[in-house]
């Protein structure tokens, strides 16, 4: 690789930070009061202790990349993620080691990163912009562009600190991605939004590496990853622990979540709101697929367990337990509903674990929201729930890829209902 075509270049990058200060927060009277407080620590702590009151954020972390690659960066939070980001666009200075960045950056690290509370939308439009080092001609030029992307026309002359944290999120992306920057950096931007806005943001980021600019994209969205990043970086405890193409570092990735207890995945739901008549609930709900390389997730064609676990206030036959997946604009893709087995589901005094096995999922890989309905024979609701917990199918090898859902209604659905007594 010649030194021309590296857009950036880490070598030995280390932060560290001190336990229970981290980055500097505050107004400047909190910042004042650390400063004095300082002296006043006790000087006969020993040396052992002194060192134990930092930690390593990033950990001698060594990489390059080309202009016009795209990166994608994967990690548990608290990996070191963010804190390499922010060294890269010159937010924090790094402890040890060097990171050289070509050209203008432009960064999305977090709602509202780079912009001024006080001032309106379209103020911090051109801040942004002079930041980057551009002429006010040039980002007028963009202007349109950014504010019909981002969609908050009716709102730019308002302060920014009045915006909600998905028009911050989405007039942060757009100002980050139409300036021209030679290096875009991008942290959980898909975490804010709806579908919508996450398909523009994906398609804006190809626009941009088309361009031949180069991006550095963070997500916790898998496909996402795969999807935009033919190379990727694993980073765990600081430390860079694969460098590679995307779908092996992908994998390797889930395979290591995957290694957690299975009880870590049952996500409570008793405070959902719900329309119900409280004589039974779900109190908790799990989706497992047997793939451990996936860490448990869905896949195209592939198996899924979804458990239920109920509470019922008397024992009782249920006659429609239903599990649900939508699209994320609201469409019924998958209906496993014990109605269509022709049996009704027994349920205890107390909690009852319902597993709805479905056989083969046909759903393409991405974003979709999980619901349920359970009514007894004569259709009275005891609990339904239309959105409870987000369900992410993954992209990975499989016999097929998967049907298309259909736009009329859902797709075929073969699945089996069992029941047991729950602690």
């Amino acid at each position: 690789m010649s030194g021309g075509d590296v857009a950036v270049r880490v070598d030995g990058l280390s932060k560290r930070f001190r336990l229970g200060e981290g980055v500097l927060r505050g107004n400047l009277g909190e910042t004042l009061s650390r400063a004095f407080a300082r002296p006043l620590r006790r000087s006969t702590a020993n040396a052992e202790r002194r060192r134990g009151e930092y930690f390593w954020a990033l950990s001698d972390a060594t990489f390059e990349v080309r202009q016009g690659e795209v990166l994608g960066i994967v990690g548990a939070n608290g990996a070191g993620k963010s804190t390499l980001l922010k060294i890269l666009a010159r937010i924090t200075r790094p402890t040890a080691g060097t990171a050289r960045v070509r050209g203008r950056v432009g960064a999305l690290l977090e709602v509202g990163t780079g912009f001024h509370p006080e001032l309106s939308g379209r103020d911090n439009v051109f801040l942004n912009g002079v930041v980057l080092g551009m002429k006010r001609h040039e980002i007028s030029r963009k202007f349109d562009d950014i504010v019909e992307f981002a969609g908050v026309e009716r709102f730019l002359d308002t302060p920014v600190k009045r915006y909600s944290s998905g028009m911050a999120v989405r007039l942060g992306f757009a100002v980050a991605a139409h300036l021209e920057p030679e290096v875009l950096i991008v942290d959980e931007v898909l975490a804010v939004g709806d579908a919508e806005f996450q398909r523009k943001c994906l398609g804006k980021m190809d626009d941009v590496a088309r361009a031949g600019r180069t991006i550095i994209f963070v997500s916790h969205n898998m496909n996402a990853v795969q999807r935009l990043c033919p190379r990727s970086l694993e980073i765990k405890h600081g430390q860079i622990t694969a460098d590679g193409p995307t779908r092996e570092v992908v994998q390797g990735y889930l395979a290591q979540s995957a290694s957690g207890n299975a009880a870590e995945r049952l996500l409570e739901v008793a405070h959902l709101p719900r329309s119900d008549t409280g004589q039974i609930r779900v109190l908790a709900v799990m989706c497992v697929a047997q793939a451990d390389e996936l860490a448990l997730q869905p896949y195209p064609d592939g198996p899924l367990e979804i458990s239920l676990l109920l509470e019922s206030d008397a024992p009782r036959s249920i006659g429609s337990v239903s599990v649900v997946l939508r699209d994320q604009l609201g469409t019924t893709l998958v209906n496993a509903d014990s109605i269509q087995l022709g049996e009704s589901v027994r349920v205890v005094q107390g909690r009852t674990l319902v597993r709805v096995r479905i056989r083969a999922l046909h759903l393409t890989p991405g974003m979709y929201v999980l619901g349920w309905s359970i009514a007894d024979p004569l259709g009275t609701v005891y609990d339904f729930v239309e959105r409870a917990v987000h369900v992410e199918v993954m992209d990975a090898p499989s016999a097929g890829l998967g049907v298309r859902p259909s736009g009329d209604g859902a797709v075929t659905c073969n699945f089996a209902i069992t029941t047991e007594p729950a602690s």
